[in-house]
C-alpha cells in the first residue's frame, strides 16, 4: 500500500512539470497535431493517391498516434536525467520512500500524460474528417495496444534517462523511433517503397503495432498481425523494465554540479 502510495505521489510531482512546462506542450501535442494537418492537407492530395479506397486522414492517424507517443516518452527521458544531474534522485533515495516508487512515478506519468495527448490528436483528426468502423470492443483493444505499446516504450525512455550522461543526450534515441515511423507503413504503404527498403518496413517492430491499430479502427478487426503486435509490445516492455531496474540499482548518479 505504501508502495502505490508513493508512486503516485511521484507520479504528480511529475504531472505537474509537465503541465507547467510550455516546451512540453509544443513537443507533446502541438507538434504532431501540426505534422497531422500538413500531412492531411499538405501532402495528402499526392500521398492519398496510394491508400486506395481508404481516406488519407484514416490511414495516417494510428502513425501519427505513434508519433505523438514518441514525442512525450522524449521529454520524459530529459525530465527524469535533468532530475538525476541536479541531484533530486540522490535526495529521493535517501528519504523514506519505496525505492520502486522513484520509477514506478516517472513510468505512470509519462504513460498518463501521453494517453491524454494521443486522445487530443484522435479529436483533432475526428475534426478533420476521420471516421471508424470499430465498435466497442474494437475500442477497447486500439485503447489496449496504445497503453502497451506507451508502457513499453516510456521504460524505454526510463532506461535512457538513466544511462545517458546528459539531459540534452537522454532524448536522442527518439530519433531512431521516429526514423522508425517514417520507414513504416505509416504515411504511405510500404507497397510504394523500393524493395530493399519495403523488406526492412515490413518486418520492424512499427509496422505491425501501426497496421493492427489501422485495422481495428477502419475494418472494425484486429487483423492477422495483431499476434505480431502483442509480441513486439509486449517484449519490448519486459526487456526495457528489466534494464531500466537493472540500471537504476548499479547506478551511482554521481551529478555533474
Amino acid at each position: 500500500m505504501r508502495a502505490l502510495m508513493d508512486t503516485w505521489t511521484m507520479t504528480k510531482r511529475s504531472l505537474r512539470h509537465i503541465v507547467r512546462s510550455p516546451d512540453t506542450i509544443i513537443t507533446v501535442l502541438l507538434t504532431p497535431i501540426a505534422l497531422l494537418l500538413m500531412f492531411v492537407y499538405v501532402l495528402g492530395g499526392a500521398l492519398g493517391q496510394q491508400t486506395g479506397s481508404i481516406s488519407y486522414v484514416d490511414f495516417i492517424t494510428p502513425g501519427i498516434i505513434i508519433m505523438t507517443v514518441i514525442s512525450g516518452i522524449a521529454y520524459a527521458a530529459f525530465r527524469l536525467n535533468t532530475d538525476i544531474q541536479k541531484g533530486i534522485i540522490n535526495r529521493f533515495r535517501t528519504m523514506p520512500v519505496a525505492p520502486s516508487s522513484i520509477l514506478s512515478g516517472q513510468a505512470l506519468s509519462s504513460t498518463l500524460s501521453n494517453l491524454v495527448s494521443s486522445m487530443l490528436v484522435l479529436a483533432a483528426s475526428f475534426a478533420i474528417g476521420f471516421r471508424t468502423n470499430a465498435g466497442f470492443t474494437e475500442w477497447i483493444l486500439f485503447a489496449g495496444y496504445v497503453v502497451l505499446f506507451t508502457l513499453a516504450t516510456t521504460w524505454m525512455a526510463i532506461f535512457f534517462g538513466l544511462w545517458a550522461k546528459s539531459a540534452e543526450g537522454a532524448g536522442s534515441f527518439s530519433y531512431i523511433l521516429m526514423l522508425l515511423i517514417f520507414i513504416s507503413p505509416s504515411f504511405v504503404p510500404t507497397t510504394s517503397m523500393t524493395p530493399l527498403l519495403r523488406g526492412f518496413a515490413e518486418n520492424q517492430p512499427f509496422s505491425p503495432i501501426i497496421e493492427t491499430m489501422r485495422s481495428l479502427l477502419t475494418y472494425g478487426v484486429p487483423g492477422n498481425k495483431a499476434w505480431l503486435a502483442l509480441v513486439w509490445s509486449s517484449g519490448i516492455l519486459v526487456v526495457m523494465y528489466v534494464l531500466s531496474i537493472r540500471q537504476y540499482k548499479r547506478q551511482s548518479f554521481v551529478t555533474n554540479s
